[in-house]
């Protein structure tokens, strides 16, 4: 898909990505990389014994899929001037390993900036099983076709 600027973003406009599969390959790089080595994800036997049974991702890194997700659909590739912000972010159920997500986004907002126009997306990720994992709003600020 094309990248899109500030005028090409329709309210109502909806994306769904393809999907993309959690690997334990995923939550020990993540871990290595934050330093969040939380036994809840990196322990097997003792995430057994957690209130999910079993290891689960880190919600942030969820939250790095879904946005890789959306980044992998072109549409602000070469139009994003910056990644404004995050709104009501919440995890919504588990992520274990071996589960798949989506992202879906659907643009809610738009807001003229003079310089650039501020984008509001609402996205959410859910995985195969169509439970949703994450939820939040997204504002990017994107370029426009003439400033």
């Amino acid at each position: 898909m094309e990248s899109l600027y500030f005028e090409d973003f329709e309210v109502g406009m909806e994306l769904e990505t393809l999907g993309r599969t959690v690997t334990e390959t995923d939550i020990v790089n993540f871990a290595a990389l934050t330093g969040d080595w939380n036994p809840i994800h990196t322990d097997k036997e003792f995430a057994k014994t957690s209130f999910f049974g079993q290891r689960i991702a880190h919600g942030t890194l969820i939250f790095s899929i879904m946005i890789g997700l959306i980044i992998r659909l072109g549409i602000i590739e070469k139009t994003i001037v910056a990644f404004y912000g995050i709104d009501k972010l919440r995890f919504t159920n588990p992520v274990f390993i071996g589960d798949t997500i989506k992202a879906i986004a659907r643009v809610v907002d738009k807001e003229d900036k003079g310089n650039y126009g501020l984008v509001t997306i609402e996205s959410r990720a859910e995985k195969q099983t169509g439970d949703i994992v994450l939820k939040c709003i997204l504002k990017l600020a994107v370029k426009k076709k003439e400033p």
